[in-house]
C-alpha cells in the first residue's frame, strides 16, 4: 500500500510541474506579442491603417536618391515581392485572372541605353546664346524643354534656363525652379551643353532675333539655316518650344541626349518630389492601384469639341471658350464627327464600363490623375457608383500640405504625373500631352502596365449599349479584353508616318518621340550596342 502511495504522488507532483511550465510557456509568448505588434516589426507596415506623416518621413530618409535618377530598372520603389503579391490578393479578389489583371507585359529584356558614343565630346565654345519660350501645359513644356537641350547642342549654343509658358489657359505664374530642380538641371547637362541661368548683362538689352522654329525639323535646319543668324546676333529666343524637332533621322547621340535630359537631368523640384511620394506611399496603403488620367476637363473639352453626353447650356460654354481663345485655330468643330473618329475623350461613365469589361472589381484603387472635372460629382456619379474608392490628391493630402501647390497649374499636374508614372496600371482617357509623356516614362522604366484604350471602337460599343442593342456581361468583356490584348504598353517600335502622308501632315502622324523611346534608348540586355531590333 505504502509504495502504491508512494507511485501515486510522483505522479501527481510530475503533472503538476508539466501544467506549471505549460502556463509559464504561454505567459512568455503573451507577452512577447504585445511587445512586438505587427504594426512595430522593423519594415513592415500595418496594413490596416496609412502611413503617418512620421512614418513616411522615415521610409522617405533610407531612400534619398530620386525617383528620375536612376536609369536603370527598377527605377520606382517597390514594396518587397511577399507583400506586393498579397496586396495583389487583396486588391484583386485573389482570382488568378484578377492577379493577370496587374500583372504588366514582359519587358523583353530591354534596358535604358542613354550614355553618348565614343566620339561624343564636351561642348565646346558657344557661338551664342539660346533662350526658349515654352509653351503649353506641364507636358507639353516638358518635351519642348528636352528638345531644345538637343537643339542647343546642334547649334553649339548656349542655353539660358528656359521661360515657362504664363499666358496660357491655366494661367500659372511658376517659374522653371518652382517646377524642376534648376540646380539639377544644369549639373547634370554638364557635359552635353552649357546651361547658365539668366543672360550675362552685357548682353540684357542687345537686340535678339526672336524666331519660330519649322515644327519637326531636322539637323540641316538647326545647323544651317538657324546657326547662319550667329553672324549677325548674339542672342536668338525660340518663340516657341512644342515639336520643334524632328521625331526621326537623327543622330544617335541627340536621340540620346533628348532621354537623357527627359528622365534624368528634368526632375522636379524636390518640394514636389517629396510631396508626390507621399501621394505614392498613400496609395499602396490601399494595395495596388490604377492611375487614371480622366481628362475631361473645361479646356480640353472646349479645345476639342467634345460635347457627348453634355446639356445645351454646356455645349455652348464650351463653343464660346473656343471662340475667344485666339491661339485655337479650329473654331467649328461637329462633335458626334468627332466622337465617331475617336478623338474625344472617354466619359467617366465610359470609364466606368470599359473597367469593369476588362475585369477590374468594385474595390480597386483609383487615382484620379486630372484638374477640375467638367459637370463636378454629378458627372462623376456614374463612374464612382461602379468604383467607389477614387482618390485624388485633395483627398489624399490635407489642405495644409497641397498650399505650396495651390493655385499653380504645373505643379499640380506634376504630383499627378508622378503617382500616374509609380502606378501599376496607368490608363489615360485620351491619348493628350500628359498621357503621351506618361506611357513613354513607363516604357522607359520597364515597360510598366499601361492600357490605351481603342476610343473608336469603344464609342460604338457605348452607343450599342445606350441604344439596347447590347448588354454589359460575358460577351462585352470578351470583346473588349481582345481588343486590348496589345494596347497593354508591351515593347515595339516606335510608329513611323502614316503611309501616302506627306509634308507637316506625314511628320504629324508619326508617333511622338516621347511617347515610345525605343529603339533609340532602350536596348536589349544581351546586346547593349544594338539599337535596330526587329520588334513587333
Amino acid at each position: 500500500m505504502q509504495k502504491l502511495g508512494r507511485r501515486a504522488l510522483v505522479a501527481l507532483r510530475r503533472l503538476l510541474t508539466g501544467a506549471i511550465c505549460a502556463i509559464a510557456l504561454l505567459a512568455l509568448l503573451s507577452v512577447h506579442f504585445r511587445v512586438f505588434p505587427f504594426s512595430s516589426l522593423p519594415g513592415i507596415a500595418d496594413p490596416r491603417k496609412l502611413p503617418t506623416q512620421y512614418e513616411i518621413k522615415y521610409q522617405r530618409q533610407g531612400t534619398e536618391q530620386s525617383w528620375t535618377q536612376e536609369l536603370v530598372p527598377p527605377h520606382f520603389s517597390k514594396p518587397p515581392a511577399s507583400s506586393r503579391k498579397t496586396r495583389q490578393l487583396d486588391g484583386a479578389n485573389g482570382s488568378s485572372h484578377s492577379v493577370k489583371l496587374w500583372k504588366p507585359p514582359s519587358n523583353r529584356d530591354f534596358v535604358p541605353c542613354t550614355e553618348p558614343g565614343l566620339n561624343y565630346m564636351p561642348p565646346g565654345d558657344s557661338r551664342g546664346y539660346l533662350l526658349v519660350s515654352t509653351n503649353g501645359g506641364l507636358n507639353q513644356m516638358r518635351a519642348g524643354i528636352c528638345d531644345m537641350v538637343a537643339v542647343a547642342r546642334i547649334m553649339n549654343a548656349t542655353l539660358v534656363i528656359p521661360e515657362l509658358d504664363k499666358r496660357s489657359f491655366w494661367q500659372d505664374t511658376s517659374n522653371f525652379s518652382d517646377v524642376f530642380d534648376e540646380d539639377h538641371f544644369i549639373n547634370a547637362l554638364a557635359n552635353d551643353v552649357r546651361v547658365i541661368r539668366k543672360l550675362p548683362e552685357e548682353l540684357a538689352t542687345v537686340t535678339k532675333a526672336v524666331k519660330y522654329f519649322k515644327s519637326w525639323s531636322g539637323m540641316d535646319y538647326y545647323q544651317n539655316e538657324i546657326a547662319s543668324m550667329w553672324d549677325e546676333h548674339k542672342v536668338i529666343r525660340a518663340a516657341k518650344s512644342d515639336s520643334r524637332l524632328a521625331n526621326n533621322n537623327l543622330p544617335p547621340d541627340i536621340q540620346k541626349l533628348r532621354c537623357r535630359a527627359c528622365y534624368g537631368a528634368l526632375r522636379f523640384a524636390p518640394k514636389i518630389e517629396a510631396m508626390g511620394k507621399i501621394l505614392v506611399d498613400r496609395m499602396r496603403a490601399h494595395g495596388p492601384y490604377i492611375a487614371l488620367h480622366l481628362r475631361y476637363e473645361k479646356d480640353m473639352l472646349a479645345f476639342s469639341g467634345c460635347t457627348h453626353d453634355l446639356s445645351e447650356s454646356e455645349a455652348e460654354e464650351l463653343q464660346l471658350i473656343r471662340e475667344n481663345t485666339s491661339h485655337w485655330k479650329v473654331k467649328e468643330i461637329d462633335p458626334l464627327e468627332q466622337r465617331f473618329k475617336g478623338y474625344c475623350p472617354l466619359t467617366p461613365k465610359e470609364v466606368g464600363i470599359f473597367l469593369a469589361a476588362l475585369g477590374y472589381p468594385p474595390n480597386t484603387p483609383i487615382y484620379i490623375a486630372a484638374g477640375e472635372i467638367y459637370g463636378g460629382d454629378s458627372r462623376m456619379a456614374g463612374l464612382r457608383a461602379r468604383y467607389p474608392k477614387l482618390m485624388r490628391k485633395e483627398f489624399l493630402a490635407s489642405a495644409e500640405e497641397l498650399q505650396p501647390f495651390m493655385n499653380h497649374a504645373s505643379q499640380m499636374a506634376a504630383l499627378d504625373y508622378i503617382v500616374s508614372v509609380e502606378s501599376d496600371v496607368f490608363i489615360p482617357s485620351y491619348s493628350g500631352n500628359m498621357a503621351r509623356a506618361v506611357e513613354g516614362h513607363r516604357r522607359f522604366l520597364g515597360h510598366k502596365k499601361t492600357i490605351s484604350p481603342d476610343r473608336k471602337t469603344l464609342v460604338r460599343l457605348f452607343d450599342k449599349i445606350g441604344s439596347g442593342t447590347l448588354k454589359e456581361g460575358k460577351k462585352l468583356s470578351i470583346r473588349i479584353i481582345e481588343l486590348h490584348k496589345r494596347r497593354q504598353g508591351s515593347p515595339r517600335k516606335r510608329k513611323g508616318p502614316i503611309a501616302g502622308t506627306k509634308g507637316t501632315d506625314r511628320f504629324r502622324s508619326e508617333e511622338p518621340f516621347y511617347v515610345n523611346p525605343l529603339p533609340d534608348c532602350l536596348c536589349h540586355r544581351e546586346s547593349p550596342s544594338s539599337n535596330a531590333l526587329q520588334i513587333s
